[in-house]
């Protein structure tokens, strides 16, 4: 494996924003995951859960629900708004003003015809959904001073919208209530306070499932309005419901960091006189659970704590396989660290900032110069997709839904850093190249994608250009000619990272399903080695792995090596050793170097893991050949969190 000069970094201090809600689309197996910040994200269940869009979020939006229509994505926000996203180009694709206030929950009908939103001004505002937009409709009846909070539409054209201390059935034809179902409030001392319905399903035989802020999951009938049954499940909030497709399984999350589930079962052998009975208790969150979808096979959560968690069920897969096996997806699926490889600059990309550090010096083991913070670059309303540092650190660029920015970045006694230009973009979603000096950014030319480019890299010699869309393609360009060169065959898994050998200008890709392949860019083809391997085969232990490979650099002292790096774990593959057993164990190398020589020539293969580091967002080699290590600090969760809440929570 050899031996580096180790650059730690730990002072990337990346945040993920809160989970507010979410969506599942099990039409597409797509799982569409909204941020406190704004952001919105995609998540590919057919495709090892691989995060494959983001759209970026933009201050002052802040969404409380989402919902599909078939392959529309809906959200509604406390900015009173209604917004469709363009799914090909990754932005808002317009919004419609609700005029009732914020909005705190959407649904559609089972047609996929109507949205219904709930405002804060105590209306049920129903939007007919076209071809191309939404359109205002209706309002149902109002119910002045109070808003709803949570809605549910049955499969006929009733709706049950919650509230405080009451359940609210309409006709959404009329737009008359036909039934109200008061809510029980807490026992105790608590008898006088308000209780808060914080969400509703409503099951097509007319059975109504609420969770509210007394910590009850009720049971009603929704045709009588009488409650059947109350389980009091925690001290705090229930703060959100999920039910399955076939309707037999309810889910909810509480305020505890836990999540319930309900099943409809028999208590008897001849499984007559079905009921709901609570079944489980998962936890797998430190704080709020305020986001839940329900699939098949698996509960979806996500809240406070920025984890999206996937716990299988198990009596719905098979036991001790990769797919029994709990997720837990912390990190964006994708670099947000920028490394000049020649001038020892770092970037790092947080949503609404960039920060650019320059990496310390020493001499063997001392030190002679510290790492030290360069600038920061703030960012305006709308919040950053992606940004790029040469590899000579004189350019810095990033961009926005709407544009890209360029500053040049020069070194004398001190560094200075100019603007240079602003290029607005197309709302297509297509790479463009761009011809640079030190005063001007000019438009070159342009390349049509029928799919958003989430991954892009060039070859040190300028020559070739390649680029992954999230409809599993990589095209090659050729940036001499200014024109296609040629395309990749298409794998049916995404790519999660891609890059040019600086030597052979052959093309690495790994893919969500972690399967690697080595494309020839001058053959057109495969190369013998990708051949080989997937041959062979990968061994079982690579592909278990439930993080996606998420960058990948070089040796430019060994062209042999591949280096490559997940969130636990980096991996040099030396492609001049065999291959491992399908069998194998991926021994950490600081375990080998503890063996008799003789049981270490025995684990002598391509694959060289090293798993000392925790949270790695970057690792890279510099032109000197030492190694840049990035790593996310352990942050304090609470310590992100607003005052009430931590207050909440220490109760807790």
């Amino acid at each position: 494996m050899g031996e580096f000069k180790v650059h730690r970094v730990r002072f990337f201090d990346y945040m993920p924003s809160a989970i507010r809600t979410m969506a599942f689309n099990s039409q597409t197996e797509r799982l569409a995951v909204a941020r406190a910040d704004g952001a919105v994200e995609i998540f590919n269940f057919n495709d090892n859960f691989f995060q494959e869009k983001v759209i970026p979020g933009q201050d002052g939006r802040a969404i409380e629900a989402l919902c599909w229509v078939g392959h529309r994505l809906f959200s509604a926000g406390l900015n009173g708004e209604i917004t469709e996203y363009d799914l090909e180009n990754l932005r808002p694709q317009y919004t419609v003003d609700a005029y009732g206030g914020p909005i705190w929950t959407i649904s559609s009908n089972s047609q996929g015809t109507q949205l219904a939103v709930g405002c804060e001004d105590g209306t049920v505002k129903i939007f007919a959904i076209l071809e191309e937009r939404i359109q205002f409709q209706r309002n149902l009846n109002r119910h002045k001073e109070c808003k709803f909070l949570c809605l549910k539409w049955l499969q006929t054209a009733q709706i049950a919208a919650g509230m405080t201390d009451m359940i609210t059935i309409y006709d959404a034809e009329t737009g008359q209530a036909t039934r109200r179902l008061l809510v029980d409030r807490a026992m105790g001392a608590s008898k006088n306070k308000e209780v808060v319905v914080w969400s509703v399903g409503y099951l097509s035989d007319h059975t109504i499932i609420s969770g509210d802020s007394a910590g009850k999951v009720q049971i009603w009938n929704g045709l009588t309005g009488t409650l059947v049954r109350t389980y009091l499940v925690t001290k705090w909030d229930v703060l959100v419901l999920s039910v399955s497709k076939d309707e037999s399984s309810v889910i909810a999350g509480t305020s505890e960091g836990t999540v319930i589930q309900f099943q409809f079962i028999s208590s008897t052998l001849d499984q007559h006189d079905k009921e709901w009975v609570r079944t489980r208790t998962f936890r797998n969150h430190s704080h709020d659970v305020s986001a839940l979808a329900h699939t098949d096979t698996a509960v979806v959560s996500g809240g406070m704590d920025t984890q999206l968690v996937v716990r299988p069920l198990l009596d719905k897969v098979e036991k001790n396989t990769q797919e029994s096996a709990l997720r837990k997806i912390a990190f964006p699926h994708r670099s947000l660290v920028g490394c000049a490889k020649k001038a020892g600059l770092l970037l790092f990309q947080f949503p609404d900032r960039l920060e650019l550090w320059k990496l310390g010096e020493s001499e063997g083991h001392v030190c002679l110069t510290y790492p030290y913070f360069v600038c920061r670059f703030l960012q305006g309303e709308d919040h950053i997709c992606c940004s790029a540092l040469s590899a000579c650190g004189g350019w810095l660029a990033y961009s926005t839904v709407s544009s890209v920015r360029l500053y040049r970045i020069q070194y004398n006694k001190t560094i200075s850093i100019n603007k240079v230009g602003t290029l607005v973009l197309s709302s297509r979603s297509m790479p463009v190249t761009l011809h640079l000096n030190n005063t001007t950014l000019n438009h070159s030319r342009s390349f049509c994608s029928r799919q958003p480019v989430h991954l892009l890299c060039a070859s040190d010699d300028g020559k070739w250009l390649a680029t992954a869309n999230t409809d599993c393609e990589i095209h090659i360009y050729n940036l001499h000619k200014m024109k296609l060169h040629c395309m990749v065959p298409v794998y049916n898994s995404c790519p999660t990272t891609i890059a040019i050998h600086p030597v052979t200008n052959n093309l690495i890709s790994v893919h969500a399903d972690q399967q690697i392949f080595e494309f020839s860019l001058v053959q057109k083809e495969y190369t013998q080695w990708s051949r080989r391997l997937q041959t062979q085969g990968l061994l079982s232990l690579w592909l278990e792995r439930d993080t996606p490979i998420t960058h990948i650099t070089f040796n430019p002292k060994n062209p042999d090596h591949i280096i490559l790096h997940d969130t636990y774990m980096f991996c040099i593959i030396d492609q001049s050793l065999p291959f491992p057993e399908l069998n194998a164990v991926l021994w950490n190398q600081m375990t080998l170097k503890n063996l008799p020589v003789s049981q270490r020539i025995g684990q002598s293969h391509a694959f060289k893991i090293c798993k000392i580091f925790q949270h790695l967002m970057c690792v890279s080699l510099l032109e000197d050949l030492s190694l840049v290590v990035v790593e996310r600090p352990l942050l304090d969760i609470m310590s992100q969190l607003p005052a009430p809440v931590r207050q909440k929570k220490f109760a807790t």
